[in-house]
């Protein structure tokens, strides 16, 4: 019995040894609304009239620099410390064009990560857009498309004051209904040798009201998971990253039902989507607050193909919301509230970025 006893204490510490001596390849993928990243110049062919030094928020060049540098901190060090390298891909929303891109990732705490950029102008009536951020000596995208978003006002109600601009040349008689929102981005690519796919999204917002506009929102959700069917058409082992400010929580209708995500990987079968973020958001975490409230409008979604106990390839490990007490108010009436701009300074963001890490074992 003693010898029996001495055999198991010997077998665990061995498997306690054998486990702590594996090691790891760790890739960072996170996303951040980066809230009105605008530059000075007013564009007559967007709504950025406020964005300007004359505008209603008196932005001006030190007001963008300020928040250039506050993105470029967070983005630096999202991931830490679990990995001390900065993430490997960054999506991105509130971006204008191309030009504020370029000007953040020549920032002195992301100029040595010789990030790349993938952007498209969008329809949306805001100017702003999504984008891909990637560091060029991890990824190599090998593809790249913008898919629009077709949704029309006369699809729902018309009780609300809704998300709506009439379209400027009615080319069709139906366009003056459409809503103009942002585009899916579908990225495509190789993580080191492994293939791998990115949706970036910023889904229509819930301004006119949460009812009202969840069909939009709906409809973006059955988007997303057609581009994530076309991919498993090709390869049924696709794996893909689906993620951005979807305007909805993991509860909503948009989430559960149009995309599909299921909440515990013991329930994730072999076409679905798992959803990280409803542990989290089961803890009472958030990415955003408002009346007091959080919420996880921000969000990391992945197909099963990505959830394995098997590292021999790059897989899911955990997620996170990266939060640190210099992204939080810390006085007035949003006090605990994220540091957002305000007419006096550049803040970082109404949103917290979020995150997850893809590891690999190697020998």
């Amino acid at each position: 019995m003693h010898f029996f006893r001495a055999f198991l204490i010997v077998l665990f510490f061995s498997i306690q040894t054998q486990s702590q001596s594996k090691k790891y390849k760790i890739h960072t993928v996170a996303f951040y609304n980066f809230e009105n990243l605008y530059d000075t110049v007013d564009d007559i062919f967007t709504n950025d009239d406020e964005w300007t030094p004359n505008g209603a928020q008196h932005w001006t060049t030190e007001k963008y620099q300020q928040k250039l540098k506050n993105l470029a901190r967070v983005l630096s060090e999202i991931g830490t410390p679990e990995n001390s390298n900065a993430p490997t891909l960054i999506g991105g929303a509130e971006i204008e064009n191309r030009g504020v891109l370029e000007d953040l990732i020549k920032e002195p705490k992301l100029q040595s990560l010789d990030l790349g950029i993938i952007h498209f102008d969008s329809p949306d009536k805001r100017g702003i857009d999504v984008a891909l951020l990637y560091q060029k000596k991890y990824f190599r995208p090998t593809s790249y498309s913008n898919i629009p978003l077709i949704i029309y006002k006369k699809e729902i109600p018309q009780k609300e004051e809704t998300e709506v601009v009439d379209d400027e040349i009615e080319v069709k008689k139906e366009s003056k209904n459409r809503v103009f929102t942002r585009d899916q981005l579908l990225v495509s690519g190789f993580l080191e040798n492994e293939e791998i796919h990115i949706i970036v999204n910023h889904w229509p917002s819930r301004s006119g009201g949460e009812k009202t506009t969840s069909l939009f929102r709906e409809a973006a959700g059955k988007l997303n998971r057609k581009i994530i069917d076309s991919l498993q058409h090709i390869n049924p082992q696709a794996k893909v990253l689906t993620m951005g400010d979807f305007n909805d929580g993991p509860f909503n209708k948009s989430i559960k039902v149009g995309l599909g995500a299921k909440s515990l990987k013991t329930e994730v079968a072999e076409f679905d989507v798992f959803n990280p973020f409803e542990e989290l958001a089961n803890k009472g975490l958030g990415t955003i607050a408002y009346r007091d409230s959080w919420n996880i409008f921000d969000q990391i979604f992945m197909t099963a193909s990505l959830v394995k106990s098997d590292f021999s390839s790059f897989n899911f490990w955990k997620a996170g919301i990266f939060n640190r007490p210099y992204l939080i108010q810390n006085s007035g009436a949003y006090k605990g509230y994220p540091l957002r701009n305000t007419l006096s300074e550049a803040g970082f963001s109404d949103h917290l970025p979020v995150y997850v890490y893809l590891i690999k074992e190697f020998k």
